[in-house]
């Protein structure tokens, strides 16, 4: 069987947009050809630098951190939520606005809620995206879902003035064992008629509370 391969990550570059107070961004030479032979560059980047995932442990004491994570969590059948009309700078999505659509969810499957908002990333309205109601945690736990993803900064509000960010959905999720993938890109090339699966693996980080990814959607030629 052949599969075509949907990319759903953004490059990561110097000096791209971050949530507010994370690490910033930086790609520098080491070394070049010309005086070391080799090339190799030196990066200074956040764990929830571009598209990325949370592990528990990003927001939950003593929760688990990304080198505990089952790999066989992190790629599966990719169930796309399409939320492209509810989507407006800082609106709640409901329970009740998609609960049609998450009707019959298999456990395991991969969840992931398409805005286009990613369109606007590197733009400071990206900032102002639509969020989701911890409800919906609530829903895909109690279906087995524990893995989900968004194309936006977050599935919680970002609030750039506040001194703390207040994290509902992040709370009810990661607190009971969940993932979240973050800054996903390109999902209108995903067909969902095509029985898409998604892969997000992290990188094996000690302790550490996140990871950025290489997200693909995979689906029949």
């Amino acid at each position: 069987m052949t599969l075509t391969l949907v990319d759903l990550t953004h490059p990561l570059t110097s000096g791209m947009q971050i949530y507010p107070g994370d690490p910033e961004v930086r790609v520098e030479p080491a070394t070049s050809l010309a005086d070391d032979g080799v090339v190799v560059h030196a990066l200074q980047l956040g764990t929830h630098t571009g598209t990325h995932l949370d592990a528990p442990s990003h927001s939950i004491a003593d929760g688990a951190t990304v080198d505990r994570l089952d790999l066989g969590r992190l790629v599966g059948p990719l169930h796309l939520i399409d939320v492209t009309e509810l989507a407006q700078p800082g609106r709640r999505i409901e329970l009740a606005q998609v609960a049609a659509q998450l009707e019959q969810l298999a456990a395991g499957t991969i969840v992931v809620f398409r805005t286009d908002w990613s369109k606007r990333f590197g733009q400071p309205d990206y900032l102002e995206h639509p969020f989701l109601d911890a409800a919906i945690a609530e829903r895909l736990l109690a279906a087995g879902v524990t893995v989900v993803g968004v194309d936006t900064l977050s599935p919680d509000r970002t609030d750039a003035t506040a001194e703390s960010a207040e994290l509902p959905f992040h709370d009810v999720f990661l607190g009971a064992g969940g993932v979240i993938i973050e800054n996903l890109t390109n999902l209108s090339a995903v067909d969902p008629a095509r029985d898409p699966w998604i892969s997000a693996l992290p990188l094996p980080f000690t302790g550490l509370d996140g990871s950025p990814v290489r997200a693909v959607a995979m689906h029949r030629a």
